[in-house]
């Protein structure tokens, strides 16, 4: 591929008072892509049911101005509790998501890690993709068990309350 060691990166690290178990069920489950990333607008599952290896899911993210983009993710590692590996494909783009996460003390830690790269004819994008999405961002939040409204949920679907975040440059 054109350019393919140039290309956009996305690092965060979220402590969270969840046990492995119950972050590894919710982030496992791509479903859950629209209710933590502002940037998707559905998710629809191809293949399989719910979460596991080799289940399909169209992600509908929104592009430019009013357009949306629709990349079509397969899970290709599956450990349960501890890592899951998705990529996600159309003509325009490549996206591949690492979701790692470890017992803590207190709880769990969830890395995110997400590559994307511009695909065939456009490749040259790297470029910019890799000058202006070349952070890492650590997040610390706490859950806060709560009763949420309808419209709660659409803000903050499971309870956390930020206490901590930090912004570095991606260095690897």
């Amino acid at each position: 591929m054109l350019y393919g060691a140039l290309m956009a990166r996305y690092v965060t690290t979220i402590p969270s008072s969840l046990t492995q178990q119950e972050a590894f069920a919710y982030m496992a489950d791509l479903h859950n892509f629209a209710k933590w990333d502002k940037g998707v607008v559905k998710v629809v599952q191809v293949e399989g049911s719910g979460a596991g290896l080799g289940t399909i899911f169209d992600v509908t993210v929104k592009g430019v101005g009013k357009s949306t983009s629709t990349l079509r993710y397969t899970t290709t590692e599956y450990d349960e509790f501890s890592n899951i590996l998705v990529r996600g494909v159309n003509t325009l783009f490549t996206s591949v998501d690492r979701i790692t996460i470890n017992k803590t003390a207190t709880g769990c830690e969830v890395i995110y890690d997400a590559t994307l790269t511009a695909n065939w004819i456009i490749a040259g994008v790297n470029l910019v993709l890799g000058k202006v999405f070349n952070k890492i961002a650590i997040v610390e939040f706490d859950y806060l068990p709560m009763e949420l409204t309808d419209s709660d949920r659409d803000t903050n679907p499971i309870g956390f309350q930020v206490t901590g975040y930090r912004v570095d440059d991606d260095n690897s």
